[in-house]
């Protein structure tokens, strides 16, 4: 039932600010495929630079609409509202408190996902989008849900939500295979960015729009980022709630 309560929440917020949250979306990948796709006429690995920048602008849309929809709200709502100390006292199990917040903003990054997809059906790449692709989608937006949800918990003031932001997603927006390739990159620097949860999404989506399968090894490392950011998430939180 907590976990309703919370997504009900998050569907409320979301049909009240329906047009602010779809133009967000809309602004910022509209203009790199438009920059990048179509001002940059080149190739990338013998194929149009498109059927490589797709798959990543719309991997980085679901990280930035997932940690989007959960850093801010949760900070205003922690550090000014102080609704965080009412879910305490309530009957509500925390875990559920936890849970329904993370589910909640990745459905909110698959939202902003597939609103690039439905930008970039004119074009007709021929690129392949099917359900492991969402859940793919999915998965990556519960990372980045309990990231923002951990950080919320870090966050001493308001103007530390979008600081988060510039320090985290920002540069992974441009470095983690969305929009060039890391194969380029210097070693050390290349692997460690070929490990962050938003270079093994790019991969893994931009593999199934090419009609190839999603390795494993991806889903390992996005569900190990999961689990250990889930875990400082309940320890955060049930740690407030003992003190």
């Amino acid at each position: 039932m907590g976990i309703i309560t919370v997504l009900w929440e998050k569907w409320v917020e979301f049909r009240r600010d329906f047009f602010k949250i779809t133009v967000a979306a809309m602004i910022s990948p509209l203009m790199y495929l438009i920059v990048f796709g179509m001002g940059i006429q080149t190739t990338s690995h013998g194929e149009p630079y498109l059927h490589f920048l797709i798959p990543g602008i719309v991997a980085m849309a679901t990280m930035t609409g997932s940690f989007s929809a959960i850093a801010q709200s949760m900070s205003v709502q922690r550090l000014y509202e102080k609704a965080l100390d009412q879910v305490m006292v309530s009957p509500t199990p925390l875990w559920q408190f936890i849970l329904g917040q993370v589910i909640g903003g990745s459905l909110r990054g698959m939202y902003a996902g597939g609103v690039i997809l439905l930008l970039t059906l004119p074009i007709r790449s021929g690129l392949t989008f099917n359900a492991v692709s969402l859940l793919v989608m999915f998965l990556n937006g519960t990372v980045f849900a309990t990231a923002a949800l951990v950080l919320s918990f870090l966050a001493k003031s308001y103007a530390d939500a979008p600081r988060f932001n510039s320090y985290i997603i920002m540069p992974m927006s441009f470095l983690c295979n969305t929009f060039f390739s890391t194969d380029q990159m210097p070693g050390g620097l290349r692997q460690f960015v070929a490990l962050l949860p938003l270079s093994q999404a790019s991969a893994m989506i931009r593999a199934i729009a090419n009609g190839e399968k999603a390795g494993a090894a991806g889903f390992a490392v996005l569900g190990a980022y999961l689990l250990i950011l889930g875990l400082l998430a309940v320890w955060f939180i049930y740690r407030k709630k003992n003190l």
